[in-house]
């Protein structure tokens, strides 16, 4: 039996998804992270990386034939046409293993982590969306503090992604990751038995 509710996770880059999308495990939530499939699609031999290649040049692999995630990462924050190039080529196929997850877990309620959740079209495979959501400075700070960027590759980081407040209009939960590591755990677990109620009622989850 498929999943009775399907939670879209997304946020702004350095926003926190993580640490949710753990706390949900933690409740033995199914959860599947697109980050995690992006990998495995584009892995050395897959039909994948030799698309990204065809598509955008050999030049993304390094010495041992693999996908330069950190160089290619870094240019297509800046370079619209090869973010869209790259995105082509990789959407569908995580769309793909994530329907697929979809129809293969038996449970109440699963997350599905996306972090271009909109931007990918991705949406639309899901009920409900959470979006994870913090200032655009806290942003910038953790992106600095975890990555070792500058601020102008972070700004570029965050400015490559949905704006924000469309991202906070579009939800349907928004968890403010201001505060401290127990106020996110409180407040995802607060949605975790919202969740199941809205699973068990067999509820409608989308927008009217």
């Amino acid at each position: 039996m498929p999943l009775r509710l399907r939670i879209g996770l997304t946020g702004g880059i350095a926003a926190g998804k993580s640490t949710v999308s753990a706390r949900f495990a933690a409740l033995g939530v199914p959860v599947i992270d697109a980050d995690d499939v992006a990998r495995q699609v584009v892995q050395p031999g897959t039909p994948g990386l030799a698309a990204l290649v065809r598509r955008v040049g050999p030049d993304i692999l390094d010495g041992h034939g693999a996908l330069d995630r950190s160089a290619l990462r870094e240019r297509i924050f800046t370079d619209h046409p090869l973010r869209q190039a790259v995105e082509g080529v990789i959407h569908p196929r995580v769309a793909a293993v994530l329907a697929r997850w979809m129809e293969a877990t038996d449970a109440p309620y699963g997350v599905l982590a996306v972090p271009l959740l909109f931007e990918s079209g991705m949406a639309a495979m899901v009920d409900r969306v959470l979006v994870v959501d913090v200032p655009e400075e806290v942003q910038f700070s953790r992106i600095m503090d975890r990555d070792g960027w500058d601020v102008a590759a972070a700004r570029a980081a965050v400015a490559s992604q949905l704006n924000r407040l469309e991202r906070r209009a579009r939800a349907h939960d928004c968890i403010d990751n201001r505060g401290t590591v127990h106020e996110l755990t409180q407040a995802v677990d607060t949605l975790h038995h919202r969740y199941l109620e809205l699973a068990e009622a067999h509820l409608p989850a989308r927008h009217e």
